[in-house]
């Protein structure tokens, strides 16, 4: 006797596009993690004043929690707003979703734990992470781009428009400071 097949129901979509998803919000949550790291880094080395890259370090990671929490929240209000049925449990997961955006920050975070141990100054550990922060976003937008089906040129382009958001936090930083 012939097996029968399969057939997914219309409701359900296809495992490529429940993998997709995280993508996208890594990607996301990445993105706007590496724009709040350099944002702060910028904001809290203020010329003039005494360097103290251990309490930078710390308010850049409890910013970035702060924000990661907020925008998961924001997902469970929307979602329990549109009458979705959903468990505690998915709502939770919202939340921790949102991992890739504190992740993000680390590298910031550690370049300014350097100027701690007094690898280097805290000026350098800006600086520092401003490029590679500009650099990272490059990447992630371009990354972003090749996954939405971009080709290279296009993608290209949208990670220069990334990479343009960093160029125009490092010129900020060099003309408030």
């Amino acid at each position: 006797m012939p097996r029968a097949k399969h057939v997914r129901p219309e409701s359900v979509p296809p495992r490529s596009a429940l993998r997709r998803r995280p993508t996208e919000q890594a990607l996301f949550s990445g993105i706007y993690g590496l724009v709040l790291a350099s944002a702060l880094v910028a904001a809290l080395d203020a010329t003039g004043e005494k360097a103290d890259p251990g309490p930078d370090a710390l308010w850049v990671v409890l910013t970035a929690l702060a924000a990661s929490a907020a925008h998961g929240y924001a997902h469970v209000i929307a979602q329990r707003a549109s009458f979705d049925g959903a468990t505690t449990t998915s709502r939770l997961r919202l939340v921790l979703a949102e991992w890739p955006l504190v992740a993000a920050v680390l590298p910031t975070v550690l370049m300014l734990l350097a100027a701690v141990a007094g690898w280097w100054s805290e000026a350098t550990a800006v600086d520092t992470a401003l490029l590679l922060n500009t650099v990272a976003l490059f990447g992630w937008g371009t990354w972003a781009a090749r996954i939405a089906g971009y080709g290279w040129p296009s993608s290209c382009r949208a990670g220069s428009m990334d990479m343009l958001i960093g160029l125009v936090i490092i010129m900020a930083d060099a003309l408030i400071d």
